[in-house]
C-alpha cells in the first residue's frame, strides 16, 4: 500500500511538471516577455536566430555534457574510492595520459566554441547596407528618436495605466511597463542601423527578440543593426542602471509592411502626429487575427 501511494503520488509529481514544462513552451512568445517563460524570447532577426542557435543547439549541450562528466566523476570517486572501500591508500601520483588528456580535451571544447562564436561576433558587427537609419537618444528617462533621412524626429514616453487601458479599449495591445506613446517604425525585412547616444547618463538600448544591445554613453555615438524578418511589435527596456526611474523607460519597435511605413513617415513629416498614430493603430488591428493565429 505504501509503494503504490509513492508511486501514485511520484506520477502525480511528474504529470504536474510535464503539465508545467507544457504550459512553458505554450507561453513562450516573441517581442516581450511571456507567463513562466524560461529560455529567450523567440528570435525575429537573422542575427537573433544566430544568438540561439549558439546557445541551444552548441553550449546548453557541452555544458550539459561537462555537467554529467564531472557529476559521474564526483560519484565514482565518493562511492569507489571511499575510507571503508580502501582500508589501504594508493601511493600512485603520475599518469601522463590522464595529464595530457585534461589539458587537451578543454583546449579542443574552448576552439569549438571559440570558432561559431567570433563568426557570430563577425555577423553582430559587421554592417550590410542600410536601407533606414535612426537615432535613438537615452534620458533620463525617456527615449528620444531620429530619423535623419526622413527629417522625422520624436519623443517615447511609458504609457500610464489610464492610456493603456484607451488603447486596450480600442483593441490594441498594451503591455504594462513596455507601451509607449510613440513607437518606433521600421519596414519588414529592411536592413536599419540604429546608432546611439545619450544626453545624461550611461543608458541601453536593447531589445531581446533582434539579438540587439548597445549602450548609449553621453558624448560618445555607438551602433547596431537589425533586420526584422516578422511583422509585430518587439518590446525592451533600457538595460543599464540609469537612476530612479530605471525600469520605466521601455523601448517599442513596430514592424510594419513598407507602404504602412510610408504613410506613416510622410504623416510624420507633414507635422501631423494624430494621423501618424491612427495609420499605426489601422495597421496593428489589421495584422491582430494574424499575430492571434500565429501566438497559438
Amino acid at each position: 500500500m505504501v509503494g503504490t501511494r509513492f508511486g501514485t503520488g511520484c506520477l502525480g509529481i511528474l504529470t504536474a511538471g510535464g503539465a508545467l514544462l507544457t504550459a512553458t513552451a505554450a507561453f513562450a512568445g516573441m517581442g516581450e516577455p511571456s507567463p513562466y517563460q524560461i529560455g529567450m524570447q523567440d528570435a525575429a532577426t537573422p542575427v537573433a536566430e544566430n544568438i540561439h542557435w549558439f546557445h541551444n543547439s552548441l553550449l546548453l549541450p557541452i555544458i550539459t555534457a561537462i555537467t554529467v562528466f564531472v557529476l559521474a566523476l564526483l560519484l565514482i570517486v565518493i562511492f569507489r574510492y571511499n575510507k571503508s572501500a580502501n582500508p589501504v591508500p594508493s601511493h600512485n601520483s603520475h599518469n601522463t595520459m590522464l595529464e595530457v588528456a585534461w589539458t587537451l580535451v578543454p583546449i579542443l571544447i574552448l576552439v569549438l566554441i571559440a570558432v561559431p562564436s567570433f563568426k557570430l561576433l563577425y555577423k553582430q558587427y559587421s554592417y550590410p547596407k542600410a536601407d533606414l537609419v535612426i537615432k535613438a537618444i537615452g534620458n533620463q528617462w525617456f527615449w528620444s528618436y531620429e530619423y535623419p533621412d526622413q527629417g522625422i524626429s520624436f519623443d517615447s514616453f511609458m504609457l500610464q495605466d489610464s492610456d493603456r487601458q484607451a488603447m486596450i479599449g480600442r483593441g490594441l495591445e498594451a503591455p504594462r511597463l513596455l507601451a509607449v506613446d510613440n513607437e518606433v517604425v521600421v519596414p519588414v525585412d529592411a536592413v536599419v542601423h540604429v546608432m546611439t547616444t545619450s544626453r545624461d547618463v550611461i543608458h541601453s538600448w536593447t531589445i531581446p527578440s533582434f539579438g540587439s544591445k548597445v549602450d548609449a554613453v553621453p558624448g560618445r555615438l555607438a551602433a547596431t543593426w537589425f533586420q526584422a524578418t516578422r511583422k509585430g511589435v518587439f518590446y525592451g527596456q533600457c538595460s543599464e542602471l540609469c537612476g530612479k526611474d530605471h525600469a520605466f523607460m521601455p523601448i517599442a519597435v513596430r514592424v510594419v509592411d513598407k507602404a504602412v511605413f510610408d504613410a506613416w513617415a510622410a504623416a510624420q513629416k507633414a507635422g501631423d502626429g494624430d494621423k501618424a498614430r491612427e495609420i499605426i493603430e489601422q495597421a496593428a488591428l489589421a495584422d491582430k487575427p494574424r499575430s492571434v493565429a500565429a501566438s497559438q
